[in-house]
């Protein structure tokens, strides 16, 4: 039933039309449109309910063409619309009943003339401090909260990084599970640090006069945050005993 807009994920390729993927498989396909996706995303919108894949009697997951359509549509409408899972799924799931739904505008709407900001060499989309409230579905009290914790901080004038409407919607989520945001102060400080820790490694390279060394330190700075997450998570399972599938 969903139909997906333009410049979808994975568009005309071989792996849609062959049966079942792998979450694998699927990752490759998504990483066309949003190279920043994770398999840690796809199983956090897996147990918020945004897509159910089939499990094998092993247990792996082996998703749709109708699966790595519907990611697609949450991943654009996070990455566009600053909407929060709960309003996307809602969304869906109304489309894929057949009804007639206007996107919900909820949070900031990105369009291709967007001027996003720039710090330090470093683009930045920005969204304001009601849109942040609205797209995370909080309220003043609790991110003035969050901000006093230090787990959300607002870049000036007002306005935030786009990146702090997921930080809202995920410490608004471990509250439900009654985590507090002091609770979280620890992992923001191991958060600056492994920050710190990846910022010293590119820092040379950032300073270069080449414009391609510095947007090579950008890249870098990506693929480094990505392996320190991965990292991180396999740490916290560990020292829990658990695994994810």
């Amino acid at each position: 039933m969903l139909q997906p807009p333009s410049g979808g994920a994975g568009s005309g390729t071989a792996a849609r039309d062959s049966g079942l993927m792998s979450i694998g498989t699927v990752l490759n396909e998504l990483r066309e449109e949003f190279p920043e996706v994770t398999i840690s995303k796809i199983r956090f919108l897996e147990a918020e309910g945004l897509v159910e894949p089939r499990r094998t009697p092993s247990g792996y997951r082996k998703f749709s063409a109708r699966d790595l359509e519907r990611l697609g549509h949450v991943l654009r409408m996070q990455r566009d619309h600053y909407l929060p899972l709960k309003v996307i799924r809602e969304h869906l799931d109304a489309m894929e009943r057949g009804e007639a739904v206007a996107l919900p505008l909820v949070g900031r709407q990105r369009t291709p003339d967007d001027a996003p900001r720039s710090t330090e060499g470093r683009t930045v989309a920005r969204v304001g401090r009601s849109e942040l409230l609205a797209a995370a579905g909080i309220g003043e009290g609790d991110l003035a909260e969050w901000e006093s914790y230090g787990l959300i901080a607002p870049l000036g004038d007002g306005v935030y990084d786009a990146e702090a409407v997921t930080v809202a919607s995920l410490v608004a989520e471990l509250g439900r599970f009654g985590i507090e945001p002091r609770h979280l102060r620890v992992m923001k400080a191991a958060a600056d640090r492994e920050a710190g820790l990846v910022d010293q490694v590119v820092a040379p390279l950032r300073r270069h006069r080449n414009p391609q060394t510095r947007a090579h330190a950008e890249a870098r700075a990506k693929e480094l945050a990505a392996l320190a997450v991965k990292l991180h998570a396999a740490l916290v399972q560990t020292a829990l005993g658990v695994r994810l599938p």
